[in-house]
């Protein structure tokens, strides 16, 4: 039977298929996201999936914290289900993605004492989480093994790490690169004393790099501390590292391939380390920008050549009147140099941006996610290609609204985690990813974006993608199952989206259902239109 046949044949029945089966808690309308009674949210090409407050990360060994904070993800290598690691002011919430529109808290790791600071911190490797947080006195690192997730099925429970790593107190920051199986501890921290009752070489004193071994994750081993303190020129905390990314460095400077490099955020400079010997770490370089007041963090991008750093303190201190990113050419690692400054010419502060394929994932304090297109960079040209504001109380400079973000899914669903409001799971439009040289997951062989805007009085657009080339049909019911319209009818490429317009000056004002049948897939979204 043909697609058209097929598509006549069912259309009482595909005409009242629910096209809330795939339809965000909030789609993206005409530049707003409403969830009822939690707000409404601006935004572009971003539509908010599901969301958990931060009073809903509780269970009963541990109560809701005031405020969230860090956030990273993890995904199931058995079961394929993603899940939200959402740090908060006392604990790490552990949130089940598998029905991303109803997020489902399964368990908290509370904090290791009574205190309950602003900052905590978690990364993931080889399937075990490692928490770190600052200014909590004998913290230590957390370690818990992700897959006794697995096994979680009702209310969510309190849950003790499986190992704590005592070699430190606490840290701002724990930094992991996968590929070599060591963590880094950064701005770590110990009472007076605390270094030598360790028994830990002078060089653990300066609060850089604390270098631990986790190939066997639960049974993590010292390794080294290092800092750039003997090159320190400037007003920072001595030796002090904020923040770092560490990768096995694959970048145009050939000169150091393979080597295992760490890119570190150091208050005022960028340090680049050579951490493939532990016991004889090198500095390769130092770059720095115009104005700067606190490098904070940064991420290269893809083809490892720029690095993009975000000052926390420029906007308040008044050295640039609005939101920029720094852009650090390392084309050269023994000698790099600024590039650019992007103006996002929004008023708020930077925090932390992870960078995925040909886009930058920004959090921006009371702005929200922006989504940043690189591009041009080369070229000194950087975009806003979408965005998500988590904090819609306003624009101003301040610390309130969205903490960090994980964009690495390979869903495509982003979560980001908003001090005041709680956990966004948040889907970009698909064509980003697929302009990104990549396809999103798709479950079930497609994905179709909702209608925007919806309503609309002129022109609807929709995009699909699929995972396979194939033939689609695509056509406009109205709520009787009456064909009112032919869409589409031909091939869509796996290599992009396909843009599908809906008209509202073509029929009368009223709600209607987009039908889309594939080879491999069937689809719907309702569309309301206006005259």
């Amino acid at each position: 039977m043909s697609f058209r046949l097929a598509l006549i044949a069912l259309a009482a029945i595909l005409a009242t298929v629910p096209a809330e089966a795939q339809t965000p808690r909030a789609a993206c309308l005409n530049g707003v996201a409403t969830l009822p009674d939690v707000g409404a949210f601006p935004c572009d090409r971003v539509d908010l999936v599901g969301y958990l407050s931060v009073g809903s990360i509780s269970t009963p060994g541990s109560p809701a914290a005031n405020g969230n904070n860090d956030i990273w993800g993890w995904t199931d290598p058995q079961t394929g289900v993603e899940y939200a690691l959402v740090g908060t002011y006392n604990g790490l919430g552990l949130v089940d993605l598998s029905d991303p529109a109803f997020p489902r808290l399964v368990g908290k790791i509370p904090t290791a004492n009574e205190l309950t600071p602003v900052w905590r911190d978690v990364k993931v490797y080889a399937d075990h989480a490692f928490i770190v947080a600052d200014a909590s006195r004998d913290h230590g690192v957390q370690i818990f093994d992700l897959t006794r997730l697995r096994t979680l099925t009702g209310d969510a429970v309190t849950l003790a790490p499986d190992a704590v790593y005592t070699g430190i107190r606490s840290a701002h920051n724990i930094v992991i690169n996968e590929a070599s199986g060591f963590a880094y501890a950064v701005g770590f921290r110990y009472p007076d004393g605390g270094r030598a009752a360790l028994g830990l070489p002078p060089s653990c004193d300066l609060p850089g790099f604390h270098a631990i071994d986790i190939r066997d994750p639960k049974n993590p081993v010292f390794a080294g501390c290092f800092s750039d303190a003997a090159l320190e020129t400037g007003p920072r905390s001595r030796g002090y590292t904020h923040d770092a990314q560490c990768l096995m460095y694959s970048g145009p400077d050939t000169e150091h391939a393979g080597k295992e490099l760490c890119f570190a955020a150091n208050e005022d400079v960028v340090t680049v380390f050579d951490v493939s010997d532990k016991e004889n770490v090198q500095i390769l370089s130092q770059a720095s920008y115009p104005n700067f007041s606190y490098t904070h963090q940064g991420w290269l991008t893809a083809d490892q050549r720029y690095f993009m750093t975000d000052d926390e303190l420029d906007e308040i201190n008044g050295l640039t009147p609005s939101q920029r990113s720094l852009v650090i050419d390392f084309q050269d690692l023994d000698d790099p140099e600024f590039a650019f400054a992007y103006n996002s010419g929004l008023t708020t502060i930077d925090h932390n941006q992870y960078v995925r394929g040909e886009y930058a994932y920004q959090s921006n304090y009371e702005s929200g996610l922006r989504i940043v297109d690189l591009r041009q960079i080369e070229a000194g040209q950087l975009t806003e290609a979408a965005f998500f504001d988590t904090y819609p109380n306003g624009n101003q400079i301040s610390f309130d609204g969205q903490w960090s973000n994980y964009p690495y899914f390979e869903s495509g669903l982003v979560i980001a985690n908003d001090d005041t409001y709680g956990l966004f799971v948040l889907r970009p439009d698909a064509a980003l990813l697929v302009a990104n040289g990549e396809r999103p997951d798709l479950p079930q062989g497609y994905a179709l974006t909702a209608p925007r805007p919806n309503p609309a009085s002129g022109l609807a657009r929709l995009s699909l993608s699929v995972d396979t080339a194939q033939t689609v049909v695509a056509v406009l019911y109205d709520v009787a199952g009456r064909l009112v319209a032919d869409l589409y009818n031909g091939p869509v490429a796996a290599s992009g989206p396909l843009t599908l317009t809906v008209d509202a000056a073509s029929v009368p004002a009223g709600v209607y259902i987009v039908r889309i049948v594939g080879e491999r897939f069937e689809a719907s979204r309702r569309v309301v239109l206006t005259r």
